[in-house]
């Protein structure tokens, strides 16, 4: 178990920032926190959809499998984020599968526990309310990437979105560490691992980024946008 406790890890979701610590304190009871093995499922797809979990160490992929049982992820999921809340307002079974792409630290709460908590606390329910949104838009723009851009644009696209959202700025470089293998990249994107590594190394070639195992850099993001 970490070191930290788990009303330390919750209070640290910015999900929760709104909530009182007495509320907290309640929210901590009826959760419980694990640490997941790298490259383990945390759920499948078809299995009742009655728990939500936080993320607060490693990265989770959430995936599908096409009817040519080809995996695509529809989801990458980094520390702070919640997944599995589709739950709150789907009563049916899990369409995605959940695995762990890192050792990961993650607490849990069943679907009834966690919807009666947020009944309670109407602030909370706006951001579950904007978070579900949110996750819906994220996966219909992913349709459309999937349906209307060639392998450069989804590559070009997810490396610029994922700067975006989880980048470290550092001077006029953006560093994304720890990066993704060539294959999940290719599971994220719709390609194969030997097309995101020949564009991976035109977009080296023309100056665009560096990489290696561990981390990417990107030196002409606006420039890098436009090529999306």
């Amino acid at each position: 178990m970490a070191d930290k406790s788990k009303l330390w890890y919750l209070e640290n979701f910015n999900l929760f920032e709104m909530v009182d610590k007495s509320k907290m304190m309640e929210l901590e009871s009826i959760t419980s926190m694990q640490e997941v093995k790298k490259l383990q499922p945390i759920y499948f797809a078809e299995d009742p959809s009655n728990t939500i979990f936080f993320l607060k160490k490693g990265r989770v992929k959430l995936t599908r499998i096409s009817k040519e049982g080809k995996e695509l992820i529809v989801a990458l999921i980094n520390p702070g984020e919640v997944f599995g809340e589709m739950s709150i307002i789907d009563d049916g079974e899990r369409t995605d599968f959940a695995t762990t792409l890192d050792e990961c630290l993650i607490c849990a709460i069943s679907k009834n526990d966690f919807k009666n908590f947020v009944e309670h606390n109407p602030k909370l329910n706006l951001e579950i309310t904007k978070l579900i949104g949110f996750r819906m838009r994220k996966y219909s723009e992913r349709i459309e990437e999937l349906v209307f851009k060639d392998a450069e644009q989804r590559v070009i696209s997810f490396i610029y979105h994922l700067a975006l959202e989880h980048g470290k700025i550092i001077g006029d470089e953006i560093f994304l560490k720890p990066f993704l293998t060539h294959q999940n990249i290719a599971e994220l994107t719709a390609c194969s691992r030997q097309t995101v590594n020949s564009i991976l190394t035109d977009l080296r070639e023309k100056g665009f980024i560096d990489f290696d195992r561990k981390k990417l850099i990107i030196h002409k993001l606006n420039e890098l946008k436009k090529l999306k």
